[in-house]
């Protein structure tokens, strides 16, 4: 599926190809800063699929615990989350949910990780697969 995403000030467009029922919920530490949020909810888009049709993201290069490295773009602008990827050569982008147009269109996501850090108030979602940490 088609989708088109942008930042909320719009100096950043872009395009993709995904797959409905794909979005993912992260419930991590560093997503719910990164986010400003409860969570994150993203949908994954290979990267041959993926462009940036207007405007330049800054990237944020997050070292996780175990060292992995993801490059986070957002706005400089208004500070949107846009995407994250691998450093180098990413094979697909993890595309922000709710910069999406199509957002809606995408279905209930497909799983849930890193729930042990879920906010207390927030309640499981029926029939999404969770998943304490990473898979």
């Amino acid at each position: 599926m088609k989708v088109e995403g942008r930042c909320h000030c719009g100096a950043i467009a872009y395009e993709a190809e995904v797959e409905p029922g794909t979005v993912g919920i992260c419930h991590c530490i560093d997503c719910q800063r990164l986010s400003g949020g409860a969570f994150r909810a993203n949908v994954p888009a290979p990267a041959e699929h993926f462009r940036i049709l207007r405007g330049e993201p800054r990237r944020y290069l997050k070292v996780a615990d175990s060292g992995a490295r993801r490059i986070h773009a957002f706005c400089g602008d208004c500070g949107s989350p846009v995407y994250s990827c691998a450093e180098e050569n990413p094979r697909s982008y993890s595309l922000r949910l709710g910069a999406l147009d199509q957002g809606h269109e995408l279905g209930r996501p497909a799983r849930q990780i890193w729930t042990r850090r879920r906010f207390p108030w927030m309640p499981p979602l029926d029939g999404v697969p969770e998943v304490d940490g990473q898979p």
